[in-house]
């Protein structure tokens, strides 16, 4: 039996048992999506294009939350003081770092979406950049929900 998955932007990439928490479009017109289960079980990632995902993390959902990490750094202050507020989940996949991030500058107003691929063996980052006006949910639940290994690593 294939499960069936529910639209986001248009497109197929939620589980009926699953809620999304983040996504948004690219400007190459594809899809990230992070998802939790819910009744809290696991979390999972896709990303891809109008037709499916490109790529589905982790491949099991018996993976649960252990495969992702989240950080975060917050100033307060506003733009006199350089406020920010940056959210990253992140996870490692085939030699590869992806650190899904939802940024805010409160210099110029600048909320920032993506995905940032590091390679890890030569450092190089790709950045995929987020449409923000098509920006749906947010990483900052992450903070308190004590499913996720917060870390102190930062990507900006």
């Amino acid at each position: 039996m294939q499960a069936t998955l529910v639209e986001v932007h248009g497109q197929q990439y939620v589980l009926p048992n699953e809620e999304q928490v983040f996504s948004f479009k690219t400007g190459n017109g594809k899809i990230a999506v992070l998802c939790k289960d819910k009744k809290d079980q696991y979390l999972v990632y896709r990303f891809g294009t109008n037709k499916k995902p490109e790529l589905v993390f982790p491949a099991s959902t018996k993976s649960g939350w252990e495969a992702f990490r989240y950080s975060y750094y917050m100033r307060g202050g506003g733009p006199q003081n350089e406020g920010m507020d940056l959210n990253y989940v992140y996870f490692v996949s085939k030699g590869y770092k992806y650190v899904i991030y939802d940024t805010y500058h409160a210099v110029g107003g600048k909320r920032k979406v993506g995905v940032k691929v590091i390679d890890l063996q030569t450092d190089k980052v790709t950045d995929i950049v987020g449409l923000v006006s098509s920006a749906k949910g947010n990483l900052t639940q992450f903070r308190d929900n004590k499913r996720l290994l917060v870390t102190d690593e930062l990507f900006d």
